[in-house]
């Protein structure tokens, strides 16, 4: 079994449905507890709101700190997980059952190599 591992990006999103509190923690613990079992699952975490958000570029070298998320933003990053799957369709199925798919949206990114990490 060869797997790969995924950045998943979870976001806000108006469009979502609205879930009670009680069942957002069922489907997350749910989602949690399956994901060890399999492996599936590695670090993740919530973040910190966009109020205590930065945003860090360097130009002309000097280093620019801002606050808040960019200003074309219309989604807030609430978190994000280390999955692994055997592909991305397997890692989509998986992030269907987390709560963030009902009530946002879940972005899957496949971690690749860096160019000069390949095998030669």
């Amino acid at each position: 079994m060869t797997t790969q591992q995924f950045l998943v990006l979870h976001l806000t999103d108006s469009s979502g449905s609205r879930l009670d509190a009680g069942e957002d923690r069922r489907m997350l613990e749910a989602w949690e507890e399956e994901g060890v079992e399999a492996g599936t699952v590695g670090s993740g975490s919530t973040v910190a709101g966009p109020d205590r958000a930065k945003s860090v570029v360097v130009r002309d070298g000097r280093t620019i700190v801002t606050d808040g998320p960019f200003p074309e933003f219309k989604e807030w990053f609430a978190g994000y997980d280390l999955v692994e799957a055997e592909s991305i369709e397997e890692a989509a199925a998986y992030m269907a059952k987390h709560p963030t798919a009902v009530l946002g949206r879940v972005l899957i990114l496949p971690t690749v190599a860096l160019s000069w990490e390949s095998a030669d």
